[in-house]
């Protein structure tokens, strides 16, 4: 979840949304696969934010294109209460 900026930083860590293979299909939830890279249907889940150490995350799973992003940017701004 975190910018890019910080990503490519010294500083130590970022900011996560878990993804599980279990969902609700809530708005602050978006459906990922197989199209993105993962094993078997997922759901990136926004409501659970974490923030973990860069050197924990060891392997790339795989990337959302333009509308997925799309998807993720207003599902993040209803679990923040964004507008």
């Amino acid at each position: 979840m975190s910018r890019q900026i910080l990503i490519d930083s010294r500083f130590p860590s970022v900011v996560c949304a878990p993804i599980l293979t279990r969902g609700h299909g809530f708005s602050t939830q978006v459906s990922v696969g197989i199209d993105e890279g993962l094993k078997r249907e997922s759901w990136i889940l926004c409501d659970n934010l974490v923030s973990l150490r860069k050197v924990q995350l060891t392997r790339f799973v795989g990337s959302l294109a333009r509308s997925k992003l799309e998807e993720l940017d207003r599902a993040l701004k209803m679990a923040l209460a964004l507008e």
